[in-house]
């Protein structure tokens, strides 16, 4: 895909398009944090907002949004929202009962995107699979109605994908996980993409560690970039959508800047490649203390 600007979309297997560059909310405190985070994110062109039940932060994000929308006059539609169900909240009334509270709170009549937040919750560790199947239920309803325009998956691994497609009538649209250097997860993405999903990478920089790695500063260089720049540009040239986290403004502003570049295949595969950076491996959702 030859992204040019932030706003530039991927289209989902229903035809839905989303912004192909969005901000993450993981560890954005409620309250002014994260206000503030995603009101200078979407003043600054961002178009894609990414929240979870979980991260407890959809009040102060419903009202940036909302405060965002009344002050510019951009249309709702323009703005594309995604959380996601938490684990103690599988089943299938509960996950509707969910998904009217993040309406709530989020104060929108729709989510653009509902996921599956974890596959094996500590509470459903002996049913996760039929848990996960009454929660397909109600997200696959609920987009019916017209109360979700896309569902989608978090952290499944192939071994959680299958049984829930032997009970879905619709697919999954979308599975978002880690993917940073030291983290490429080849074989889930290659799979997920032959369903028909699309890759969402959640912490695209990892936890910090890639900004002491002395090939991503000298392939910063190269390109006269930052080192962050260069790996969201790696992720989204490896056909994944990057949500980056910042509270910052400035980083806000630097992380979108990646679509006047290409980075050339011999250094897509030095990053891909890199060693070194192990403690950013993601959790296995069937060991996760939640």
């Amino acid at each position: 895909m030859n992204f040019k600007k932030l706003t530039d979309c991927y289209e989902l297997s229903n035809g839905v398009k989303i912004p192909c560059l969005g901000l993450g909310t993981w560890q954005s405190a409620d309250g002014k944090e994260s206000y503030d985070s995603v009101y200078a994110a979407l003043k600054n062109g961002y178009r894609h907002i990414d929240t979870a039940t979980a991260y407890g932060n959809e009040e102060s994000i419903g009202n940036a949004v909302c405060d965002f929308i009344k002050n510019t006059g951009t249309p709702r539609q323009d703005i594309f929202i995604t959380t996601k169900l938490w684990n103690d909240d599988h089943g299938y009334q509960t996950t509707k009962s969910a998904l009217e509270l993040s309406l709530k709170k989020l104060k929108t009549d729709y989510i653009d995107l509902y996921l599956i937040h974890w596959p094996n919750p500590l509470k459903f560790r002996d049913c996760w699979a039929e848990k996960n199947a009454e929660s397909w239920q109600a997200m696959e309803e609920l987009y019916k109605e017209g109360k979700i325009r896309a569902i989608g998956l978090s952290n499944f691994c192939e071994r959680h994908i299958k049984p829930l497609l032997k009970a879905a009538s619709i697919k999954p649209m979308v599975n978002q996980i880690k993917v940073c250097p030291g983290q490429i997860q080849q074989e889930l993405s290659n799979y997920s993409r032959n369903l028909g999903m699309l890759i969402e990478s959640y912490s695209p920089l990892g936890r910090g560690e890639i900004f002491k790695n002395d090939e991503m500063a000298l392939l910063a260089k190269k390109y006269s970039r930052t080192v962050a720049q260069v790996c969201l540009r790696w992720n989204l040239q490896c056909g994944n959508l990057p949500l980056p986290k910042s509270t910052k403004e400035e980083r806000l502003i630097e992380n979108s800047q990646i679509f006047d570049f290409e980075l050339e295949q011999e250094d897509m595969q030095k990053i891909a490649n890199l060693s070194g950076l192990e403690t950013q491996l993601a959790r296995n959702p069937d060991e996760a203390p939640f």
